[in-house]
């Protein structure tokens, strides 16, 4: 599923959406976000938001590339990046919240993938030119994460019982936990940008090393937040199919978008 420009990005999410909507594959949870996210650096492209659109479609593209394989992989023979596997395999946990899978996704694509994209991208000193539109995502990854974090709440009445439970798992991740990580996958992408191939692939290890533990802690939270989870996951939806199609329609019925 190797993507060549970011058309080919969106629509392999969009067959992943449709796919995972088919088979009642959680899977889809992520890729909902993911699209939508595409979308709209694609809409902010087009629009001239960007320094250098060509530049952003190559990143995206090889951004996207990244979970293509991960998922892949998971699915041809359950290899891939540590940090993936974990998050792929709470897929078929029954226990496991929306709001986990989704979580899972964003911080194995952000902690691992982001870096290497970027670095790939423009690497030596061209890193440096990357960085205004690097953080113009910021903006994005914030209003869809906004949009997708209600659409969670849709589905699962008691998601407000994390803040409770001191976790705020839904809002320090899905909004601002983003900026800091990427704000983290910045410093990773300039050191990866002037290593070696050798070097970089200590990096890399490192980064999908961390990134699993980051995975493990989502999806085994301490003992605190485990009561509100079973009680979460006991009032949310089992509809899976459903619920991929209200997830992938979250920024529509949200109201917002790049240029809109």
């Amino acid at each position: 599923m190797a993507a060549e420009n970011i058309d080919d990005v969106v629509a392999g999410l969009a067959g992943i959406v449709r796919d995972a909507a088919a088979a009642a594959d959680r899977a889809g949870y992520f890729a909902a976000l993911y699209r939508q996210v595409t979308v709209e650096v694609r809409e902010g492209i087009r629009s001239g938001l960007f320094d250098d659109g060509p530049r952003m479609d190559r990143f995206d593209t090889l951004f996207g590339n990244r979970y293509f394989e991960a998922y892949d992989a998971w699915r041809r023979d359950r290899s891939g990046p540590r940090c993936w596997r974990e998050a792929f395999g709470l897929l078929d946990d029954p226990g496991t919240v929306i709001i986990q899978h989704v979580v899972l996704g964003v911080s194995a694509h952000i902690n691992l993938d982001l870096a290497i994209a970027a670095a790939r991208t423009s690497p030596g000193d061209g890193i440096y030119a990357l960085r205004r539109d690097f953080l113009l995502i910021n903006d994005i990854l914030g209003r869809v994460a906004l949009a997708v974090q209600d659409a969670v709440g849709d589905v699962s009445p008691l998601l407000s019982l994390l803040d409770q439970a001191g976790a705020r798992t839904d809002e320090r991740i899905l909004d601002f936990s983003i900026r800091q990580a990427r704000e983290e996958a910045w410093r990773n992408a300039v050191l990866l940008a002037h290593q070696d191939e050798a070097e970089r692939e200590a990096t890399r290890e490192r980064l999908d090393v961390r990134a699993a533990v980051l995975a493990r802690l989502i999806a085994r939270p301490g003992p605190l937040v485990r009561p509100a989870l079973e009680l979460i996951r006991s009032t949310e939806s089992d509809d899976v199919p459903a619920v991929i199609r209200h997830l992938d329609r979250a920024l529509a019925d949200h109201g917002r978008g790049t240029g809109r």
